[in-house]
């Protein structure tokens, strides 16, 4: 596998050296801004159901910089409020309005007679899955990201379980905690997939009906981490996928790497490493259009390696979206997801079929188009936590209901023209 990265990041580099011609150059400024509000209803077991509404806002700056038909320069910051998403992803900061690079990268694009090559360095999204390139308000039907990418796990990267008991009891929305083998502080459950950039270097090729993608970065999509970390460990993430005839693509990726924190070195068994227990994911994805209808979906699974487990944690996630345009303003969308977390052993042979509730959700999304830069979405969803049985134990199951609305703003871009 090494021998084949090198010589596809040498190709790359060699090619971004052809000559160029001249093109005009300049500066782009391009801005996404959403309004959001919702009100869900919960309920556990037998207790009383609970209400609850927030509100919030988010903006996407991409400013780019083009230098000349093959060189640019492409850069997304994201600013929100802390309560507009529904969801937690990470350590929670605290502060009421935060702002993070989800992409800024340097890029090479070039056209070889049928083949296309671009190369990029800098903070990219995960070349993993299908939904994080179209992380943006206005390129999305849903409102929601898929609970895929978006839903923590009861694992932390900085810790290790004492046991599966563990990682069973945990109230993992609001901060994991297992009081054992390493720092005692509360930290949310890993995402299997980060929808916001890390550091690295990626090559796409497009060959006809056929494309593939490989990155090199310098941490996991499941923990990323910043230049300046000392858990950084070079790894791997590739994709492709082909088109037929008809408007159906399919597509399929991967990633495998140390997910680990260095702060674990000392609790690991004699002889062992970091790099010895890795995250990895598998994912297949489609893409169907024809018409007013499109169809899209993922199904993947990740398993996440921990010292002397002889069964490790794993996830399995899915979900379709169907798309209905009603009118040239008006559509329709539904999603259909699920999450199905693994069986797990521990190091005492406690086994489990499931390392956390089981979940779906159910979305249905109306779409207006009030003019040519303004979207609005109102939409319905259900979602449902399975109970389930550990040993003598019980877990309540949960469901809810929401109802949320959200109005996107595009404004035209403001450009600058060099020559």
């Amino acid at each position: 596998m090494t021998r084949y990265v090198a010589v596809f990041v040498a190709a790359s580099l060699m090619t971004s050296w052809l000559a160029a011609q001249e093109a005009s150059s300049g500066l782009s400024i391009a801005a996404t801004i959403s309004a959001d509000g919702r009100v869900v209803r919960s309920q556990e077991g037998g207790e009383l159901a609970q209400n609850r509404a927030t509100a919030g806002f988010r903006a996407l700056l991409s400013p780019s910089l083009r230098l000349n038909s093959h060189w640019f320069a492409y850069s997304v910051v994201d600013v929100q409020s802390s309560n507009y998403l529904s969801y937690k992803l990470g350590w929670d900061s605290g502060s009421p309005v935060k702002a993070s690079l989800m992409q800024g990268y340097i890029g090479y694009r070039a056209d070889l007679k049928s083949a296309s090559i671009l190369v990029k360095a800098g903070r990219l999204v995960s070349a993993f899955g299908l939904y994080p390139l179209d992380y943006d308000d206005a390129k999305t039907a849903m409102i929601e990201p898929p609970p895929a990418y978006t839903a923590n796990l009861p694992l932390r990267p900085d810790q290790l379980p004492c046991n599966l008991f563990n990682v069973l009891y945990q109230g993992y929305e609001d901060g994991v905690r297992f009081n054992c083998n390493g720092p005692v502080k509360n930290h949310r459950g890993i995402v299997p997939v980060t929808l916001y950039g890390i550091p690295g270097f990626e090559t796409q090729v497009s060959w006809k009906r056929m494309d593939a993608r490989l990155q090199i970065t310098n941490s996991s999509p499941a923990n990323p981490q910043s230049l300046l970390s000392g858990s950084q460990s070079l790894q791997w993430t590739a994709g492709g996928g082909y088109s037929f005839h008809g408007g159906f693509h399919l597509g399929i990726s991967g990633f495998r790497g140390p997910y680990l924190e260095d702060v674990l070195m000392p609790l690991l068994p004699s002889g062992k490493r970091i790099c010895d227990y890795p995250a990895s994911g598998i994912g297949i994805d489609a893409t169907f259009s024809r018409g007013p209808w499109s169809f899209n979906g993922e199904w993947q699974r990740f398993v996440f390696s921990l010292p002397a487990w002889t069964v490790s944690p794993s996830d399995q996630a899915e979900y379709l979206e169907v798309k209905r345009i009603l009118s040239p303003r008006i559509y329709i969308a539904f999603r259909s997801s699920g999450q199905q977390p693994g069986p797990a052993t521990d190091f005492f042979n406690n086994s489990s079929s499931q390392i956390a509730a089981r979940q779906e959700t159910e979305e249905l999304v109306w779409g207006y188009r009030l003019s040519r830069l303004q979207l609005l979405k109102a939409g319905l969803t259900y979602s449902n936590r399975n109970a389930g049985y550990w040993g003598n134990d019980y877990w309540h199951g949960e469901h809810g209901f929401g109802a949320e609305i959200q109005l996107v703003t595009s404004l035209d871009a403001i450009s600058k023209a060099f020559r």
